[in-house]
């Protein structure tokens, strides 16, 4: 990948993918993430891939292994554009019946649809389904359109748009006077205002200032931040990239907990593709904000969610709070002023709205 140096060449390079993708005829997009993994997804993604070389089909049928699309009892799970059409259930043996008949002659395997049990018949599309239809999947929507490990298919879909515009257009106050206007607050516990929180950090004397992504979820049974930054990790940095900017913080840090191997291993992914295209490091898209990130790993400490006791834990120490009569915003991470986020903020990481 070569460095984008200006935002007309992320342009290009948008329009160059949404192109290239216009020329498939059809899209298989299979569940990759850890409820359909541990259904023997990556044995029905290998096989599907197979199939559609042995048939000849790679240059017409695109294959997009995505993040989590929530249903896991029904996995490994399948949607097949156009025509929205769900399999859920698969096997590696149902792949050439899939791409034979599907694919190829546009008829249903009537076998592999979701039978929903009030009704006792057979579903055809995702949006038909119960479990979905009542949902609204505001951060996780783009999950579906874009491989995790792909910040093409990110760009293509509108990624790094927002950055863009930032950059260009509104100047950090502006950003915090947006924030402010919407309302947005953490969903800690505190429900402290966020535009509040950033204009503070902003203010705060000091040219060194830091922004951190709280994923760590200690949470029993919470996995909203490991469902994003497993599907869409390139959505988590373009958020924090846009709070930095507003904030005039030069580093960020992810903070993740380490047993979350995918969440992991698709953000550092996302990093270093980020660091190539040049869209993380010095002068970015060629204007003066200069903002980098990196990736660090909590033990499962659940008191580690506490944003004073994070800050310990990434300067190397035990993550343990302090009194907070001194905000972050003002004394943080290694005592400079910092803003320190949690994923399920929500908008603020949604710049594709």
């Amino acid at each position: 990948m070569s460095r984008l140096n200006s935002y007309r060449e992320l342009d290009h390079l948008r329009e160059q993918l949404r192109e290239q993708y216009a020329k498939f005829t059809s899209t298989i997009i299979l569940c990759g993430g850890p409820g359909c993994h541990a259904s023997r997804s990556q044995a029905v993604i290998d096989s599907i891939r197979r199939e559609l070389s042995a048939q000849r089909l790679t240059s017409k049928v695109r294959l997009l292994v995505t993040g989590c699309h929530g249903f896991c009892e029904e996995g490994p799970l399948m949607i097949i554009e156009p025509g929205n059409l769900f399999y859920c259930r698969i096997s590696p043996d149902d792949a050439f019946e899939i791409v034979s008949q599907t694919i190829v002659k546009g008829e249903v395997v009537e076998r592999l649809l979701y039978t929903d049990p009030a009704l006792c018949e057979k579903l055809r599309t995702e949006v038909e389904i119960p479990f979905y239809r009542l949902q609204d999947r505001d951060i996780l929507s783009q999950n579906r359109l874009v491989d995790s490990c792909s910040i093409h298919d990110y760009i293509a879909a509108g990624g790094y748009t927002a950055l863009a515009k930032v950059l260009q257009h509104v100047a950090p106050l502006e950003v915090i006077k947006e924030i402010k206007a919407s309302g947005l607050r953490g969903r800690g516990g505190g429900g402290f205002p966020t535009g509040r929180k950033w204009s503070e950090c902003q203010e705060a004397p000091g040219d060194e200032k830091y922004v951190i992504c709280n994923a760590d979820e200690g949470d029993p049974g919470a996995y909203m931040d490991r469902g994003v930054l497993e599907g869409n990790p390139h959505l988590v940095l373009e958020g924090m990239m846009i709070g930095a900017w507003a904030v005039s913080a030069r580093k960020g840090y992810v903070y993740v907990r380490h047993e979350y191997p995918i969440a992991v291993k698709h953000t550092r992914i996302a990093v270093e593709q980020a660091r190539e295209l040049g869209l993380l490091g010095d002068n970015i898209l060629g204007s003066p904000f200069s903002f980098d990130v990196d990736i660090a790993r909590g033990g499962g400490a659940f008191v580690c969610g506490e944003s004073t006791a994070l800050m310990a834990s990434v300067e190397g120490k035990v993550g343990e709070p302090r009194p907070k009569d001194v905000h972050t915003v003002v004394d943080g991470l290694y005592h400079k002023p910092t803003v320190p986020t949690m994923l399920r903020h929500g908008p603020m990481f949604h710049p594709l709205s």
